[in-house]
């Protein structure tokens, strides 16, 4: 590979317009070296996930001084009406109909606002090599990286980040996605599987902690990223090392509260821990009469890996997700 010194270029993208006239824009670094792949990073898609910003400003400051073969393009706040508004989703003021902005991939430049914004972006996706998306999840969550379970190349991205757990969906892409293996339409549209689609391996990484930023999580984001630059020769050297990883499926129906109130996990549950299917995992209290109205229970066997500890919750929240061993 030839490895040339970084040529860094900072740009704004317009996406649309407020209401105001005022652009809806995201910034765009490039980080050009020698010939070789175009790996595409992004974060921030939802507005509060805010460790993925924080570990691409650490990646600026490793790019800037290194020799890369290929071409690196970020965009720290992908969604910054989200960001800039502190909400997980895009108030529905902008958007009535498309407030999660990982759900419309690859957008529609005839369709909502939303809609459009994303397809304005979509073009940096399209012309890469390959794709990595971080997220971040709830406090009590095992840090991980999703893939398709049917992609290799995106389950070598996986395996190359570097965390723990790897979560395998079952998402069909290219001719498989139809019939009974077609995504579920309440998760299509999602970017990893949008440039699958285009031909485009892509990860998503769920690193710990939203709200704000820690630094363990921006550490693995870090890590992860160049790590997965080295996989693709984008950069030299070695990849740092990574634990025993283990393989999940994210196959089970997800556990929602039937009932809105105040839930509580079992005290001696926690993230990581197998549970079997009926088991009682928490309870939804009336906080004012100090009723019980509802024992919540596992979905399936398998390991818990994401939950709420304890808070408020409606009717159709998800309390709690379980993926099962393979």
């Amino acid at each position: 590979m030839d490895y040339d010194p970084v040529r860094h270029a900072v740009s704004d993208r317009q996406l649309g317009h407020f209401p105001s006239g005022r652009d809806v824009s995201v910034t765009v670094h490039r980080y050009a070296g020698g010939d070789g792949p175009t790996v595409f990073v992004q974060a921030a898609q939802h507005g509060i996930e805010l460790n993925g910003p924080a570990a691409l400003r650490r990646l600026h400051d490793r790019l800037v001084d290194a020799e890369i073969a290929g071409t690196v393009v970020a965009v720290p706040v992908t969604n910054p009406i989200a960001f800039d508004h502190r909400s997980y989703l895009t108030p529905e003021a902008y958007d009535a109909f498309h407030s999660n902005f990982n759900r419309i991939w690859p957008g529609d430049s005839n369709g909502s606002f939303q809609e459009r914004l994303v397809a304005n972006l979509w073009p940096l996706v399209e012309e890469s090599d390959a794709a990595v998306d971080l997220h971040t999840g709830m406090p009590e969550m095992l840090e991980h990286v999703r893939f398709s379970r049917a992609d290799d190349d995106a389950r070598a991205l996986a395996e190359a980040f570097g965390t723990e757990v790897l979560l395998a969906d079952d998402d069909a892409v290219g001719d498989d996605a139809v019939g009974d293996d077609a995504v579920d339409d309440e998760f299509s549209g999602k970017f990893r599987l949008a440039a699958a689609q285009a031909g485009v391996p892509a990860i998503t990484a769920e690193l710990s902690n939203s709200r704000t930023v820690t630094r363990s999580a921006v550490q693995s984001g870090v890590d992860g990223v160049l790590n997965v630059l080295r996989r693709l020769d984008v950069l030299d050297g070695p990849r740092a090392s990574t634990p025993d990883q283990q393989l999940l499926r994210d196959d089970t129906p997800r556990v929602v509260a039937e009932e809105s109130g105040l839930f509580e996990l079992r005290s001696d549950l926690g993230v990581g821990d197998e549970v079997s299917a009926g088991e009682e995992l928490g309870a939804v209290f009336d906080p004012a009469s100090f009723e019980r109205l509802e024992t919540v229970t596992a979905s399936a066997a398998g390991v818990l890996y994401s939950a709420s500890r304890g808070g408020v919750v409606v009717t159709g929240e998800r309390i709690v997700s379980i993926a099962t061993v393979p």
